[in-house]
């Protein structure tokens, strides 16, 4: 016991003492003064400021921490046998720190930039098209900076060094074997470069996919979240955008036509509809003014079919639109023309 009770020991718990009482410390006056920070700019309504300093608050200690470290390893803890463990766990931690940092960065520039752009305007076509950008470059960016920062962590090990020689004498073998594991994922991570450039499809485009009708929600690098009308969502891997036929109604703009169909008897007159239609949308705001048209597109043995086109600024509203004009026209047809909708017609002998 007394062998372990000399004066190395005791200057290694005193170190370790001493820096976790300044850690907490730090921690302390760190929590204090950086809520007063934070309710100044609160008090002051600028929130891209806020938003800068929630982002970089743990990182901010983290850095105090590591300088923290430093010093009292190359104060006290010199001639211990650890040393050169926690000269190493330095250069560790700050590689991770100098990653983190990068990738917080990256997300400050994200929320800089897309606070540029509305989504709700109504012509946000551009707004759609870089913030799509924005996020798959994003996606990009870190896993690039989180890839090199394991590499470099990996090759402050003598050991990981050893084993990169050796695996460079075999690396054909390894590539091809690597490739063709790596062939889909890697393949993904092309289809979200090349969707990012080319984009068939934006953040907010309205499409149409496995019969499903909603918005795109979220792109990454390996898959397309959609919302779909009624809340829920739909994931499709990246690739599908790029194999597969798909409706998107907001490609070029997100001005859209709808159609209402009825089906009425041939002893039904076309033109009352004609005449009504411009009543119904007077005062109707979902009703853009640009296309109003009323044709007969079918006749069958039965019945003759009406097409009913109105225009919209976008989709959502066209729905809205359409659901209206057709309960107000089925109303007037009842009232007006109570015999008028689709019969069979039976002939007797």
């Amino acid at each position: 016991m007394k062998e372990y009770l000399n004066e190395d020991t005791f200057q290694l718990l005193i170190a370790i003492v001493s820096f976790l009482g300044i850690l907490l410390l730090v921690y302390f006056i760190y929590s204090y003064f950086f809520p007063a920070i934070i309710r100044k700019i609160f008090h002051s309504g600028d929130k891209r400021e806020s938003f800068l300093i929630q982002l970089f608050k743990l990182p901010a200690l983290w850095l105090i921490y590591w300088i923290l470290l430093k010093i009292f390893s190359g104060y006290f803890l010199t001639e211990l046998p650890i040393f050169p463990y926690l000269e190493h766990l330095n250069t560790i931690l700050i590689i991770v720190f100098v990653a983190w940092i990068l990738i917080q960065a990256i997300k400050a520039g994200e929320y800089y930039l897309m606070k540029k752009y509305d989504l709700e305007a109504e012509d946000n076509l551009k707004a759609r098209k870089n913030l799509t950008q924005i996020k798959v470059f994003k996606a990009i960016a870190n896993s690039i900076i989180i890839l090199v920062a394991i590499s470099i962590a990996l090759l402050t090990f003598q050991q990981a060094r050893t084993i990169g020689v050796s695996l460079l004498t075999s690396a054909g073998i390894i590539g091809i074997i690597v490739g063709f594991a790596a062939q889909k994922s890697i393949g993904l991570i092309l289809a979200g470069i090349q969707i990012a450039i080319t984009q068939p499809i934006r953040i907010d485009d309205v499409v149409v996919v496995e019969d499903e009708w909603g918005r795109i929600e979220e792109i990454t690098l390996t898959y397309v979240v959609i919302k779909i009308w009624d809340e829920r969502r739909l994931v499709l891997p990246i690739t599908w955008f790029l194999e597969k036929p798909f409706q998107n109604w907001t490609r070029s703009s997100a001005d859209i036509i709808g159609t209402i169909f009825i089906y009425v008897d041939y002893s039904f007159p076309v033109d009352s509809i004609r005449t009504l239609l411009p009543q119904l949308l007077k005062d109707n705001t979902d009703w853009d003014r640009r296309v109003v048209n009323v044709q007969v597109t079918k006749t069958t043995d039965k019945f003759k079919e009406i097409r009913v086109l109105l225009s919209s600024v976008n989709s959502s509203k066209n729905w809205d639109l359409r659901a209206e004009i057709r309960e107000k026209l089925i109303n007037f047809i009842n009232e007006n023309y109570p015999d008028s909708f689709a019969n069979i017609r039976i002939k007797t002998i």
